[in-house]
């Protein structure tokens, strides 16, 4: 990054991070999803490389919103592209950058995820973040690839209150390590059954024998639907679930899935692994409602299948794992995709905004139901 985007960073005055130590997960109260083990933060920074980054806005009583980014290494990421692909559980949502992804299978910059409004703000930064990389000074075309979901019941949305500074501040504080859950950057301002949702992240490490692969997950849990955690039903107990009295309010919202893995996967089954986080959303009791917009994108970070921008021969030479091969990446990443949105409810905490309240999910009402 170049020293004026550096400046630019400093001169934004975000919040005080969280304390992560703090902020309680699923298995901080002994709730154990699936049967795969986690990396050491059960997190998508897990895999090798991937950083995340969050920007948030909580201003007055109406502003409730952010910015996450996700970097798949910290490298020029648009001349050394890594291979992706996304599947589309319900498109009802504005992801831009799609096409070309699908078209040739690459990811050329960071992943923003943010509000719906504000997806072409976070497209103009990351062009704006590209073309003033070194080594990108005769770019003319760049793809940015932003996801979103609404978060308007509690956030002034029309204000479009995200900058462009906001978007390149989440990119450069991208770190690895523990990674800040809940009402924080994208997930600021979002709902989830009923209840405050947010970020969630989790991940599940391949044993030796399976190829000691990574997969991390990270979502935006914005949607409805009957929440159930580990089988139990926890939204039919609390009487909080879509149709209620009629059978109730809004299972419409959205969920931005992302799926990281060091595995050497093509294209083709890096969309097979993402069509799976899908079941994970359904594990949860999600149901990709008609006005829910529910979208994975799958990265593989395994540097031997990074594509130049500039290829120095024309034959593109890689090892890619078999199909025979991929069922433990696929459960891992239900597992992990289940786990993160669990996650983002645990540590979301109750908010107020735009003369609204969403509280956080009754942790202790839940922990007596499991008792059961």
């Amino acid at each position: 990054m170049t020293r004026f985007y550096i400046l630019l960073f400093l001169s934004v005055i975000l919040l005080p991070d969280m304390n992560y130590a703090q902020q309680k997960r699923c298995r901080d109260y002994n709730i154990k999803i699936g049967l795969m083990p986690t990396g050491p933060n059960n997190a998508i920074t897990d895999v090798p490389g991937v950083t995340v980054g969050h920007t948030t806005l909580i201003e007055g009583d109406r502003i409730r919103t952010g910015a996450t980014a996700i970097l798949p290494h910290n490298s020029n990421i648009f001349q050394e592209k890594v291979p992706a692909a996304i599947y589309i559980g319900n498109g009802f949502g504005k992801l831009a950058g799609f096409t070309q992804v699908e078209e040739l299978g690459t990811l050329e910059t960071p992943i923003i995820l943010t509000n719906t409004l504000s997806v072409p703000t976070a497209s103009n930064a990351l062009i704006s973040y590209t073309l003033a990389q070194d080594g990108n000074q005769s770019v003319r075309s760049v793809n940015p690839l932003v996801g979103e979901t609404n978060d308007g019941y509690l956030n002034d949305i029309r204000g479009r209150h995200i900058t462009e500074a906001h978007i390149l501040s989440a990119i450069a504080s991208a770190k690895s390590g523990p990674v800040q859950e809940g009402n924080v950057g994208a997930g600021t301002g979002t709902r989830c059954f009923g209840f405050k949702g947010g970020i969630g992240t989790a991940s599940r490490q391949l044993p030796t024998s399976l190829g000691g692969y990574t997969v991390g997950v990270l979502v935006q849990s914005n949607f409805g639907g009957v929440l159930q955690i580990n089988g139990l039903q926890v939204g039919k107990k609390l009487e909080q679930y879509y149709f209620r009295d009629q059978l109730q309010e809004g299972a419409d919202g959205s969920c931005m899935m992302v799926v990281a893995t060091n595995a050497p996967l093509d294209v083709r089954n890096l969309k097979r692994l993402a069509k799976r986080a899908m079941l994970g959303l359904a594990k949860t009791g999600g149901i990709a409602s008609n006005g829910s917009g529910d979208y994975v994108i799958a990265f593989s970070t395994a540097a031997a299948l990074r594509v130049p921008y500039q290829p120095e021969t024309p034959l593109l030479q890689q090892e890619v794992l078999h199909n025979s091969r991929m069922s433990p990446l696929f459960m891992a990443v239900i597992e992990a995709t289940e786990e993160a949105i669990i996650n983002s409810l645990f540590a979301a905490e109750s908010m107020e905004g735009s003369g609204r309240q969403l509280e956080a999910l009754p942790i202790d009402q839940v922990l007596e139901m499991m008792k059961e």
